[in-house]
């Protein structure tokens, strides 16, 4: 199996717009969902619609994971370059969500893709950033894996034993619902705390007694390695996929993000119902096998790109609620105040 996947990687855009494309993408991203109507508030648009035709955007850095599929194909198709001609668009990878939201925060990235915890994490720790878009749930695309000769065949039997997990991550709130599921209490297990490279590499030689991860780490491990899956996230954790922006950016380049969404969405779309040709881009970007590639697909439901919806921020705050109940986080936040929001 390629090991490209666990290394670490180092490393606007002035529209036009009519406000009846932002309009449409209202109501796409809450039709595509089937949910309640995003966050509203009458003044945003005009000062927003404003801002952003001030100023023109030179450069738009975009933070993604492997994981990210919607991004990659993006990158790998130069679509965003198409759109934006007259704007600098840099792609920098990241290992896991927390390390790309510290990149946001500090003014390195103007918008990026994480999972449920990094944006919780971040808020607590006061971090200057806005949610502005979401996937829907991907449940099946992230477990608790243990190797197949290992003694462990439930929840319960992680009492006591170490679990590798990047901290603040997807991967953690999924493993704090599965230790409440069982009635144990956080106490109760010895989280180690590594990056997925450094994660993997535990697992392996049996370092550690378990690992909980995401695709396509999963996938690649899976397919490897003879290992057992105690859990997914089904019934646990939705997996969910937030976009993150800085607030100066959300503020002023709206048009942008309106943009942006309705090229995710279209990638998305390609994903679908261009399986072959979605997975021979997401293989010759990551260095992944293609069945690696095709196995992580398909576990991944549509996943259009829309506004926050009621329904979602209700959720992220169960995320939320989790880790301050545990003092995992310094404070408790209210997801909703970082919510980006703009008037119909």
């Amino acid at each position: 199996m390629p090991h490209e996947v666990f290394k670490r990687e180092p490393k606007t855009v002035t529209l036009t717009s009519k406000r009846r494309e932002l309009l449409r993408m209202l109501a796409v991203s809450a039709g595509a969902w089937g949910l309640t109507a995003p966050f509203t508030t009458p003044s945003a648009f005009a000062q927003t619609k404003a801002a952003a035709a001030s100023k023109p955007l030179e450069q738009l850095r975009i933070g993604y994971q492997k994981s990210a599929v919607n991004l990659v194909i993006l990158k790998q198709q130069g679509a965003l370059e198409k759109r934006f001609p007259n704007t600098k668009v840099s792609w920098i990878e990241f290992p896991a969500g927390p390390q790309l939201l510290e990149a946001l925060s500090v003014g390195a990235l103007e918008f990026g893709l994480t999972g449920d915890a990094p944006p919780v994490f971040a808020q607590a720790a006061g971090k200057d950033l806005y949610y502005v878009g979401a996937e829907p749930a991907k449940p099946e695309s992230s477990a608790i894996l243990v190797l197949q000769d290992s003694p462990i065949k439930t929840l319960a039997d992680l009492k006591g034993k170490k679990i590798a997990l990047q901290k603040g991550s997807s991967a953690h709130y999924l493993l704090v619902r599965a230790v409440e599921k069982v009635g144990l209490s956080w106490h109760d297990i010895q989280p180690i705390y590594l990056a997925p490279a450094d994660a993997r590499a535990a697992f392996e030689r049996k370092s550690v007694d378990a690992w909980v991860i995401w695709d396509p780490f999963y996938a690649a491990t899976e397919l490897a390695l003879p290992t057992r899956v105690i859990t997914t996230g089904q019934g646990l954790s939705g997996n969910n996929s937030f976009y993150l922006s800085s607030t100066a950016f959300a503020n002023q380049y709206p048009e942008v993000l309106t943009a942006l969404f309705d090229e995710l969405s279209r990638a998305d779309r390609f994903a679908q119902e261009h399986r072959p040709e979605a997975i021979k881009l997401i293989a010759s970007f990551s260095g992944l096998d293609a069945g690696v590639v095709s196995l992580f697909l398909k576990r991944r439901p549509r996943s259009p790109v829309g506004l926050l919806t009621a329904q979602a921020v209700s959720s992220q705050q169960q995320v939320a609620d989790a880790f301050a109940r545990l003092a995992l986080v310094p404070k408790h936040v209210r997801v909703a105040d970082i919510v980006w929001r703009f008037a119909h």
